[in-house]
This record gives C-alpha cells, structure tokens and sequence, in this order.
C-alpha cells in the first residue's frame, strides 16, 4: 500500500475541473448554431448612479418607441418594462447576418430609499430613457430651547 501525502487543496482542485467542465458543456456553442442567435434573450443595459439630490437610471432602448416602454414604482421596486418589436416585413431568407434581439422585457431594481412615486421625472431621448428619482429630504433634527427657571 502507498503512502500519499494528505493535500487539503486536492478536493478544491478536483471540484473546479468539475466546475470548469460542467460550464463548458453548458455554454459551448456547436458550429451550426454560431449564426443562429434564436435562443436570444435580450435585456437592455442600464446605468444607475446617484447625484446629490437623486438617483438615475439611463436605460439603452434603440429602436423603441417611448409609447411601448413602461416605468413602475411598487415596494420599493423599479420596473421597466417594454417590448422591441421585430420588422415582420423582412423574410427570414433574406438576411445575410440577424444579430438583433427582439422581445419582450422586463428589468427590477430595488431603490435604497424610500421614494415618492409622484416626484419621478422620465424622459426619452435619442433612444436612452432617463429616470430621475429624488432622494428623501432628511428628517432635520429638533431643536429645542430649554429655560433654566
């Protein structure tokens, strides 16, 4: 019988070629489906920062029209919501190349502060749309004046 030398990384090792093996098998592509992109779930990019007195959402939404985007306040949570709309004008045999995605979608933020539905100001421009959410004022302390009799 062979003596062998207990590694304590030997199991972590094992377990991330398993990891490593499992991804690849998962997300490799075959070739016949590197031009299909009909497994396409698109989600647009969102930018969220903060400024002094709010916080903002900029949403990339190219090719939608401000009419088929909504925005929505509940618990606390953004939602933005909308549809792009594929041309149906175009026959799928006469692409040369289909990268686009199309589809419903559907994007949630939690908001850190408590916000005022009513006070949110949206705007569509050149495809981003811009949401401005204002920050709560913060409860001033209360100064009291004691008189000492």
């Amino acid at each position: 019988m062979t003596i062998v030398k207990w590694d304590p990384f030997r199991n972590v090792a094992a377990l991330q070629d398993r990891i490593n093996r499992i991804f690849d098998e998962s997300f490799s592509r075959t070739a016949d489906m590197d031009d299909d992109i009909s497994m396409c779930a698109w989600r647009p990019s969102v930018d969220i920062y903060e400024t002094e007195d709010a916080v903002i959402v900029k949403a990339e939404l190219p090719g939608i029209k401000k009419e088929e985007v909504s925005v929505e306040v509940k618990d606390n949570v953004l939602t933005l919501k909308g549809e792009r709309i594929e041309d149906k004008e175009i026959k799928e045999e006469s692409y040369f190349r289909k990268e686009r995605c199309f589809g419903i979608f559907s994007r949630s933020f939690n908001l850190q502060h408590l916000v005022q539905p009513d006070k949110i100001k949206a705007k569509f421009k050149d495809g981003i749309l811009e949401i401005e959410i204002p920050k709560p004022e913060e409860e001033k302390p209360k100064q009291i004046t004691v008189n000492v009799e």
